[in-house]
């Protein structure tokens, strides 16, 4: 059988998340732009925030559910959660210390007013890292779905989480709740995905002609024609996301055929880039607009968007040239199971 086809089939999650991070930094560059007053045409400027913003944090938690089962499988409930504990609540704080570290430091040059009391506020998730916090214990909640149900469950998993989605507004109004009402349908719409095999089925031309059709009339239909705009939360801007998360997917696997090396790697760092965009983003706008006196909204956008993309990439390669541990993962399940079988270890007593 041929290789390449092989990999493809897996390779494409790369390639979706590369088009998924790139959509991120955009997103934030755009926005910290129209924050610090720069002249931007707001109708179009709100128009395209929408319709990034109703699916490619999805994308995120799609692409999360993915090889979940695979995982579960593999390490077992406890297992699963403490390596989630080593590699999303682990950078999760570490990263938001550092960049509300950053920002308070610098919080005369930014649009923000950073306090100190915030940053360490870490129940509170900050700008982008609230994905992280909601990511894991999406993950938790899948953990303990699938310690009753198998793989075969995916189906009704899914159904249960639109009806959750659907009806989040009747429930506690508590963070950990609403992080796993609006998201784990998400999740396990890739679980879904896994399980039937549904990218195959998007891999022909004709697929992604069709989905691309349907993307494109489903964000008209529901920004135009019913003048709703992400936040907008319901079974449109389910079905939205949905329908956008199929299109990217078929998106992604036509690129897959092809093989962009560039493309595939900073798919394969969107991590890295995630959390050291906004610092990028951020330190490339004030050098611009304070000591260059840069205005022109294309060039922001054009440098930053570069800037958020390469600057995460280039110092991933210094920290792995640096071989400097911990940047974004650390053994403290392994660290807490020593701590506890230090203090817990029996003791031998004489007869």
């Amino acid at each position: 059988m041929d290789r390449t086809k092989i990999n493809s089939r897996t390779d494409w999650v790369d390639y979706a998340k590369a088009l998924g991070i790139i959509l991120v930094v955009y997103g934030h560059v755009a926005r910290g732009l129209f924050n610090a007053g720069m002249e931007i045409p707001e109708h179009l400027y709100r128009l395209v925030d929408s319709i990034i913003y109703s699916f490619h944090m999805p994308l995120f938690f799609f692409l999360s559910g993915l090889f979940f089962y695979q995982s579960f499988s593999r390490r077992g409930s406890i297992g699963l959660t403490l390596n989630k504990v080593d590699t999303i609540i682990y950078p999760y704080l570490i990263w938001s210390i550092l960049q509300g570290t950053v920002e308070y430091l610098l919080s005369s040059y930014t649009n923000g007013n950073v306090e100190l009391t915030t940053v360490f506020s870490l129940w509170e998730p900050r700008a982008q890292f609230w994905f992280l916090l909601a990511l894991f214990f999406v993950f938790v909640a899948s953990i303990m779905i699938f310690r009753f149900l198998s793989e075969k469950h995916a189906l009704l998993v899914f159904g249960l989480s639109c009806v959750l989605y659907l009806n989040r507004m009747y429930l506690p109004d508590i963070k950990i709740i609403s992080f796993i009402s609006n998201n784990l349908v998400y999740f396990s719409l890739g679980i879904v995905f896994t399980k039937h095999h549904l990218s195959e089925t998007l891999s022909s031309n004709k697929a992604l002609l069709l989905t691309m059709a349907i993307f494109l009339l489903s964000q008209y239909f529901f920004h135009s024609h019913l003048g709703k705009f992400y936040t907008d939360k319901g079974y449109e801007s389910l079905l939205l996301a949905c329908i956008s998360i199929t299109f990217f997917v078929s998106l992604s696997v036509a690129i897959a055929k092809k093989k962009n090396n560039i493309l595939q790697y900073i798919g394969a760092s969107s991590m890295a880039i995630y959390l050291m965009h906004i610092l990028a983003g951020s330190g490339i706008r004030v050098i611009l607009s304070k000591f260059l006196s840069v205005e022109s909204v294309s060039v922001h956008i054009v440098v930053g968007c570069i800037a958020g993309i390469l600057l995460p990439l280039l110092a991933l390669k210094v920290i792995n040239a640096l071989k400097i541990s911990f940047a974004f993962s650390a053994p403290i399940s392994q660290w807490l199971g020593l701590m506890f079988n230090k203090v817990f270890k029996p003791t031998s007593r004489g007869i």
